[in-house]
């Protein structure tokens, strides 16, 4: 019987674990990998509005695929707050590719990323305390060469 109970929690982890954010795809962006094809965990957060609280960190686990070879990534992130891209200090513009793991999700691959390889982009961001308390769509992104998106979603989010 205990061994029963035992399996059942860790089952039950495993599913809550396993459960993906919702997403949606960026809308003005066309990625190379669509969002459809990618799974979004973010912490703490199963369907948006995800709550970030100030003085802690954010994690986002993102699986995906990419169609073709990709030499570098950049993290392109910001807060759409009354049509305004406010960027995320200390995401935004950062390499990607210190974040690119392998499917497992504990071996560090990094870049060059190659084409039908399933790869796990995972980082976690600080929501500072300065960030005012507030509604806004979270942009995240990442970009190969010349800006060309290989994976983007947005999720509503508000900060408390």
């Amino acid at each position: 019987m205990k061994s029963f109970l035992v399996a059942v929690l860790a089952l039950s982890c495993a599913f809550l674990y396993a459960e993906a954010t919702e997403v949606k795809a960026c809308p003005s962006t066309k990625s190379m990998v669509p969002i459809s094809e990618n799974t979004i965990d973010i912490s703490n957060c199963v369907k948006g509005p995800c709550k970030l609280k100030r003085k802690t960190n954010v994690s986002i686990n993102q699986k995906f695929t990419p169609t073709e070879d990709i030499k570098s990534l950049t993290t392109t992130v910001f807060a759409q707050v009354l049509s305004l891209p406010l960027p995320f200090i200390g995401v935004d513009g950062t390499s990607a590719c210190d974040y690119i793991f392998a499917e497992d999700g504990e071996t560090k691959l990094g870049c060059p990323l190659k084409a039908g390889v399933p790869v796990v982009y995972k980082r976690s961001f600080p929501v500072l305390e300065i960030y005012p308390k507030m509604s806004l769509t979270v942009h995240w992104e990442l970009q190969g060469r010349g800006s060309k998106s290989v994976t983007c979603f947005e999720v509503p989010a508000k900060i408390v």
